[in-house]
């Protein structure tokens, strides 16, 4: 699916933040995911200024949704000072909820009359619970009905230790029900396809981590990075912490096979880390921003999605972007800057190699010819997910943030953020600078 075409008024990205991300179970484990989105939300009005009680509409990207906080862009939202007056929806598309919580949000100010929008994602994987089994509720249930001690030590006395075995919600999610592989195996399938070594992958994540911790000492991330406060001692989080200044392609290579322990070549040092973090962006009408006189980052113009087989969902970004520029009218080599999500190594350098083929484009795309070679200096220039993290409701509206600061920084026109997308599923979206 296409989504909008250009019409009505143009989609502003006035400014954003984001959180730290920070390694699940480390310094953010015990902020409840509604908390680490409503600081990131009063953080980003704060910082531009802007009022809550102006905003018309709220949209939050969420992958697992909290129990205790169902719809957490309502809960979010309000906490963060928005009136009950206005509307909050969560959205899930796995991996590219984030930035589907953006295309909404262009799509209410183009179609719906909105002026001022909040839209981002959040995910707090620390949080992903332990589920027990489904036979531990009906023992489950007679205890909670019981209104005798005798009851309640019978019911006690039916469990037994498989009712009482957790399993990881995480592994659950990751793991695909539609080709029944666990996303790392799906990142073998396409490393396989694509003839892609161990010593490609390698030397991919060593240049995320290379490339991020330059960042970080350059000091590019400080505009975007909004402390949290976790804890009881409400202790401040203030950078990201997955960052290896130090990491080497020889460590990296020592490291064994996470999903194909015999002939595998995917491993924990070549895939995305598991994070918390949030992002947030403040989208206006163009009309709305300029009467308000607010810089504006860049403009949306564009947004596709694309399904594939589940089995090889890493090349999802390649048939994202061929819709996206197909509608836009556009070709691979004027786009000035990419940000694809580093799930894996083996995945990003997969959708590299196929859309330089002009088999795999003419066979899966119905292309006469290839999309075109992608010129790795743009690239993630900044790192990406295996150095950064991918908290996996956020990550979208991450990289739809670092893309534009960083298209302002080098003067760019152009700019494409795409996701795969787990189930078989690509996301893209178009930006322009403002000043192009």
């Amino acid at each position: 699916m296409v989504a909008w075409n250009t019409r009505n008024e143009s989609v502003a990205v006035v400014g954003g933040l984001r959180t730290p991300f920070a390694k699940a179970g480390t310094t953010m484990r015990r902020i409840e995911l509604a908390d680490l989105c409503r600081q990131v939300m009063q953080q980003t009005l704060r910082r531009l200024g802007h009022d809550a009680f102006r905003i018309d509409e709220v949209f939050l990207g969420n992958v697992v949704m909290p129990a205790e906080a169902a719809n957490p862009a309502r809960v979010a939202a309000m906490r963060a000072g928005v009136p009950q007056s206005v509307p909050a929806l969560t959205v899930q598309r796995n991996c590219a909820s984030g930035m589907e919580a953006i295309a909404q949000g262009a799509a209410a100010i183009r179609h719906d009359g909105a002026h001022f929008v909040l839209a981002g994602g959040g995910e707090s994987m620390s949080n992903i619970p332990l589920l027990l089994p489904l036979e531990t509720l009906e023992p489950a249930a007679r205890l909670l009905k019981a209104r005798t001690l005798g009851r309640r030590l019978a019911a006690l006395a039916s469990l037994r230790p498989a009712h009482l075995r957790p399993r990881s919600g995480l592994l659950l999610g990751l793991t695909d029900p539609l080709c029944g592989l666990i996303m790392g195996g799906t990142a073998e399938v396409v490393a396989s396809q694509f003839d892609i070594s161990r010593q490609e992958q390698d030397t991919f994540a060593f240049r995320s981590h290379r490339l991020a911790a330059r960042a970080v000492e350059d000091g590019r991330f400080e505009d975007r990075i909004a402390p949290v406060f976790a804890g009881d001692r409400y202790e401040a989080v203030t950078a990201d912490n997955g960052v290896r200044s130090n990491q080497s392609v020889e460590a990296l290579g020592s490291l064994r096979p996470m999903f194909d322990r015999r002939d595998g070549t995917v491993t924990v040092g070549n895939s995305c880390q598991v994070t918390d973090g949030a992002a947030c962006l403040l989208l206006a009408g163009a009309e709305a921003a300029a009467a308000e006189g607010y810089p504006v980052l860049g403009h949306i113009r564009g947004y596709a999605t694309a399904g594939l087989d589940p089995k090889r969902m890493g090349l999802g970004p390649v048939h994202a972007i061929d819709r996206l520029l197909r509608k836009a009218g556009l070709q691979l080599d004027d786009i000035d800057l990419f940000e694809i999500n580093e799930a894996f190594a083996a995945q990003v350098l997969a959708c590299v190699k196929a859309m330089s083929s002009a088999r795999y484009c003419e066979q899966e795309l119905g292309r006469s010819s290839p999309l075109g070679d992608l010129d790795e200096g743009k690239l993630n220039v900044n790192g990406g997910a295996i150095a950064l993290g991918h908290p996996v409701g956020a990550t979208g509206a991450r990289i739809v943030l670092d893309l534009l600061l960083e298209m302002r920084r080098r003067h760019a026109r152009y700019g494409i953020a795409s996701l795969c997308v787990a189930g078989g599923l690509g996301a893209a979206m178009l930006l322009e600078a403002h000043d192009s």
